[in-house]
Order: C-alpha cells, then structure tokens, then sequence
C-alpha cells in the first residue's frame, strides 16, 4: 500500500479479518484518487449507544486540497466500514468530476466569447 495508514480503536479488537477488509476498502479509494497521501481511520465500540449504532467507523483521507471525512455508525463493523468507504468514493468522484467540469468549460467558455465577437 503506497499510502500511509494510521488506526486507531476504542474497544474494538482489532481481528484480521476487520483489518483486511479496512484496507481492501482503502486501496479501493486509493486506486480512485492517487493523490491520496494518508488515511487517518477510528474504529470505535459505544457499549452506551443504542444497538442500531453502536460502532462507527470514521475515515480522513489527506489528497491535494481539502481533507476528505466521512464517518458513519452502524450494528456492525464491517457495514460501517463499507458505508464509510462508499462515502468517500462518492466524494472523491465528485471532486474529479467537478475538476474535469472546470477544465472542459474554460476553453468552451473561450470558444464562444471568439464565436459570438465575430457575428
């Protein structure tokens, strides 16, 4: 994994089989974005919270420009490993599409101007 990891737990045991899913979702994100420079992630179990949300899962992905952050609680670990990750694919997709939108419009925008000064 080309990018830096860094996990934190509060009482959560952290198996292998959590950790293998947490960073097969994580090279997924970073073949997305691969400006993608760390992970900061926190497993966490609320024995307080009600049993629909008792563990959560939180993610900040460091890439060129703003930090991005999901997070996201659940019955279950693993779904809201999944959650969280599926959050963050949304987000980086997101900002590559509004990055491509920016570079298509300006020569388009150019183009135009040149069109509607000639008629």
């Amino acid at each position: 994994m080309g990018m830096n990891l860094i996990l934190s737990t509060h009482n959560v045991t952290l198996t292998k089989a959590i950790e293998d899913h947490l960073i097969s979702r994580i090279e997924k994100l970073e073949h997305l974005h691969r400006f993608a420079v760390n992970t900061r992630v926190t497993l966490e179990h609320d024995k307080t919270k009600a049993p629909a949300s008792q563990f959560s899962c939180s993610m900040r992905l460091s890439v060129r420009g703003p930090d991005l952050f999901a997070e996201d609680h659940e019955s279950d670990l693993f779904a809201a490993i999944d959650l969280v990750s599926k959050k963050l694919e949304q987000q980086i997709r997101k900002r590559h599409n509004k990055h491509k939108e920016r570079k298509q419009s300006a020569p388009a925008r150019s183009k135009r101007l040149r069109q509607e000064t000639e008629i």
